[in-house]
């Protein structure tokens, strides 16, 4: 176990100034209980001027060159490389997650920011030249280039602090706009660290990056219905996304919601491989991912089989210290989660489903009482009836629910039930059928014999129906994060 940090106290940021304010947001320790951090809580009036702040520079930010521009994300990589240890620690005690995970987000975080300083200079390098090619315009010529979007706000969710941060911060500021960053309120004093090595890159102006810690009860609203804002960037639950979609203005959207990620298995896929792709996919960060598996669809004819591999993976989903290295899986991120997580499975389980392994609220030996109702046990349930809500709702917890379906046409009525439509996986060794399943799930993402991942964000992703707006990953977010103008000569 790390040796307890003592009590940190973290500041604003806004146009370059460091900020204190009357109220502070305290932060949980998940790892030792209690809290190890308070963060100064943005107010109405610190946010006003912080849009004040973002938007006022604008027109300063438009004239710098994407070389500078690169050259600040690729400092700021430099940056997080530097105090990996601390930023480590931090993510383990704000976020619940294992050492081993919270290093390699670290470094996840950093290699975006590398990632946006290269694809921001192949955008700008591919602008367009047009001719007139209808009656009336013959001989016309323009070129398109590229511009930055505006002001950017980003609203960052508790599951990964720092790399989901990374991915939205590390694009808008390559792309050249200005940012005020809004983190989880649960998770942010990693985005603080984050605010810190921006604020000492030379050559970014005052007001280019803004950091607005507080409760969206008091400023959420505020931020994302201001008409200064011209973009939002957010992850978060389908609720919270469409509650900014009705407050926001005339901006664009570029959202990352809700998930329920099913995994579709037919009688002909390697069941071993399946069985440790739904382990990995359905208990990893205790399924506090979007890109989770929370629903495995079986074949009828190998549900037996299949519920009987996974439960073999499971001896090595256990929860443990987080400052061990071979600790697989902490607590989830409140009770509250937790009471949801058991809802779900109580729920199940009243309609038919088994329970084969876990189902309780269990913390391992050694954990402080404050934070014992926030363990749920990895849980397996089998033969779950497909009108359990666990079957179409987001759990974000560590649980592998199995049910089955007949044919093609019941799996794809199964999957495509829910409101939510992030990810989704198929295994199967017949080729034409996983494309066919794949071009015909409503998912904005699709695995073939693998569990969903969205990596650094080198491919696309993004949701459908209640999942989101526009899709993610480095190239597609600075895409998002500028506009085209016409110039005809």
């Amino acid at each position: 176990m790390a040796t307890r940090v003592a009590q940190r106290r973290e500041r604003i940021y806004v146009d370059g100034e460091w900020l204190e304010t009357e109220s502070v947001i305290s932060v949980s320790d998940l790892a030792d209980g209690g809290s190890f951090a308070q963060v100064a809580a943005a107010d109405p009036a610190t946010a006003h001027a912080a849009l004040e702040a973002a938007h006022e520079i604008k027109p300063e930010l438009r004239e710098t060159t994407v070389v500078e521009r690169a050259k600040w994300c690729e400092t700021i990589a430099e940056g997080l490389r530097e105090r990996e240890e601390e930023l480590a620690e931090i993510i383990v005690r704000e976020a619940g997650k294992p050492i081993s995970s919270a290093r390699g987000e670290v470094e996840q975080a950093a290699t975006r920011f590398d990632r946006a300083a290269e694809e921001a200079r192949n955008i700008v390098s591919k602008g367009e030249y047009r001719e007139g090619s209808t009656e009336g315009h013959e001989g016309w010529q323009a070129i398109v280039k590229h511009e930055p979007i505006g002001a950017v706000l980003c609203i960052t969710p508790y599951n990964y602090p720092l790399a989901t941060t990374a991915l939205q911060v590390a694009p808008a500021l390559a792309a050249g706009n200005s940012v005020l960053l809004k983190p989880a309120s649960k998770t942010p004093i990693s985005a603080a660290v984050l605010a810190d090595v921006i604020a000492d890159v030379d050559g970014i102006p005052d007001g280019a990056f803004n950091f607005v810690p507080g409760e969206a009860s008091e400023i959420g609203d505020l931020l994302s219905g201001d008409d200064r804002i011209n973009a939002i960037a957010m992850t978060g639950s389908s609720g919270a996304g469409k509650h900014v979609a009705r407050e926001s203005g005339m901006v664009n959207l570029h959202m990352e919601l809700g998930g329920n990620a099913p995994a579709i298995v037919f009688d002909d896929a390697d069941l071993a491989d399946v069985a440790g792709n739904c382990a990995k996919g359905s208990f990893k960060y205790a399924g506090q991912r979007c890109s989770a598996i929370s629903r495995v669809l079986a074949h009828e004819d190998v549900h037996d089989e299949l519920v009987d591999l996974i439960d073999g993976q499971m001896d090595a989903w256990q929860a443990g210290d987080l400052f061990d290295e071979d600790t697989a899986l902490g607590p989830l991120i409140s009770e509250d989660q937790a009471d949801w997580v058991e809802e779900l499975v109580e729920d199940a389980v009243e309609k038919g489903a088994e329970i084969v392994r876990g189902g309780e609220r269990r913390a391992p030996e050694g954990v402080p009482d404050d934070l014992g109702d926030q363990f749920f046990e990895p849980t397996l349930l089998a033969n779950v009836p497909h009108d359990a809500r666990i079957v179409d709702e987001e759990q974000f917890g560590p649980v592998a629910a199995i049910t089955t379906f007949a044919d093609e046409d019941e799996a794809l009525e199964i999957a495509n039930g829910s409101n939510l439509a992030l990810d989704a996986a198929v295994f199967t060794s017949d080729y034409k059928r996983a494309m066919r399943l794949a071009n015909r799930i409503d998912a904005g993402a699709v695995r073939i014999n693998g569990a969903p991942s969205h990596g650094l964000g080198d491919v696309p992703f993004g949701g459908n129906k209640d999942s989101g707006i526009g899709r993610e990953g480095l190239d597609a977010s600075i895409h998002e994060m500028m506009r085209k103008k016409s110039i005809v000569l």
